[in-house]
């Protein structure tokens, strides 16, 4: 059997070595794409980048021989220092050339820079990660279901009874098995009737009721309407993708969040929209930031502008039933949560936070995340905060809710995995 490939070769005439190169360079790659995601925007985070790595290990395999041992015979341009039979010194090997600050070992510092494409930043950003089933919904089955026709069926509710193609179907039986008409009938009776007056014992009359009575039987055996006949509108729930999402970044911006523990928070921000985006064609970001009051902001008020008050988280839960019942109707958009926070409220505030979340946001939203960032690894050892102990039960009763704390930068990612990993746990 010959098989012959007709598919068009990719735009790229070196993409099998691009990947292959990718490959070899992973764990540098890697490295290189969380540093620059960490200088971008969220909603530029899935863009392209130009990374630069180390050229350390990209050296590609070869066969030479070995300078160190064997025979080996030249010719070299004459001078005035060597003769004949002299021995030359084999030069130190380096690793190449030295860095620009130095190198006292000989070891190169040479770094290596190219663009990654959209995609393969994004799938070595994400790589191994998933988002998690969720008992209502999930990121990867991002679909609703609406009837549409779907032809005829021979059963079904009497509602759906389709009259035209049930009266057809009657129309096309009796023809086919000849019933007689109620005008065939009805003129046979006139002419019997006739023949009665004219010729009351002709054979005539005779065989005019003969074929009226089997007619009349025809017509008994012959129903006009016979269940057979009937039909019913038939329809199938077809899928009906919901390509819209909206994902609202909650955050805590009284003084008592630092600009380190802000960062954490972008940082959380920007893996959750990756996630989103991938499995979307659009999609919104809310920014809602709080103090003792909560207002919806664009990014770079969100994150860079100060503010001073006190810490009531219930105003940004409430901002957030806000603006989705204004502008984010449940049936047309997919709704996520992420907050942070450093655990800071109000102590009265504990029970309507508790109240709002399990009344008004979890049962609408695919996913609320709450990170609690913390100035460094020692507050990690506190007892929970005011919030942590508000939110630490709907980690075990909502399967669409996770709360975790992260310390440092180091501990985003792996935060993260831990969150949208199917196999992850709420604590």
């Amino acid at each position: 059997m010959q098989i012959i490939d007709r598919r068009r070769n990719p735009q790229g005439k070196s993409l099998s070595n691009r990947q292959r190169f990718l490959r070899r360079a992973k764990r540098q790659i890697t490295e290189a794409v969380r540093e620059a995601s960490a200088q971008r925007r969220i909603r530029d985070v899935a863009d392209g980048e130009r990374i630069v790595i180390p050229t350390d290990g990209l050296a590609e395999p070869r066969f030479h021989h070995d300078p160190a041992t064997g025979h080996q015979e030249g010719v070299m341009p004459g001078n005035k220092k060597f003769h004949e039979g002299d021995r030359i010194p084999r030069p130190g090997g380096g690793g190449g050339e030295a860095g620009r600050e130095g190198s006292p070992d000989g070891d190169g510092a040479d770094a290596f820079g190219f663009v990654l494409s959209r995609d393969e930043f994004l799938d070595i950003f994400l790589e191994d990660l998933e988002l998690p089933d969720l008992m209502k919904k999930t990121v990867s089955r991002t679909e609703s279901t609406t009837p549409e026709r779907a032809g005829f069926a021979t059963s079904g509710a009497p509602a759906n009874i389709n009259l035209l193609r049930t009266m057809r179907n009657s129309l096309s039986r009796r023809i086919a098995l000849r019933r007689p008409s109620n005008e065939e009938l009805d003129a046979l009776r006139a002419e019997i009737a006739e023949l009665e007056r004219s010729e009351p014992g002709s054979r005539r009359l005779e065989e005019a009721r003969i074929r009226l009575a089997f007619l009349e039987r025809r017509t008994r055996e012959i129903p006009y309407l016979d269940p057979m006949d009937i039909r019913f509108n038939r329809f199938e729930a077809v899928p009906k993708p919901i390509t819209r999402a909206v994902m609202f970044c909650l955050m805590d911006v009284s003084g008592s969040m630092s600009e380190a523990m802000k960062d954490l928070a972008k940082r959380f921000f920007m893996l959750l929209y990756l996630f989103i985006q991938r499995r979307y064609r659009h999609v919104e970001i809310v920014f809602i930031r709080h103090t003792h009051k909560a207002e919806e902001v664009d990014e770079d008020t969100f994150f860079y502008s100060r503010e001073t008050g006190g810490t009531v988280v219930s105003t940004a839960l409430v901002e957030m039933r806000r603006v989705i019942a204004e502008r984010f109707p449940v049936s047309d958009w997919n709704i996520y949560a992420a907050q942070a926070s450093d655990g800071d409220n109000l102590t009265a505030d504990g029970p309507e936070v508790a109240a709002i979340l399990d009344r008004d946001i979890l049962p609408i939203t695919q996913y609320f995340a709450y990170v609690e960032v913390s100035g460094g690894v020692g507050e990690l050892l506190k007892t929970d905060s005011n919030l942590w102990r508000s939110y630490a039960p709907f980690a075990t009763t909502h399967a669409n809710f996770a709360a975790r704390r992260v310390a440092d930068r180091g501990d985003i990612y792996p935060v993260f995995r831990d969150l949208f990993t199917p196999e992850s746990q709420s604590v």
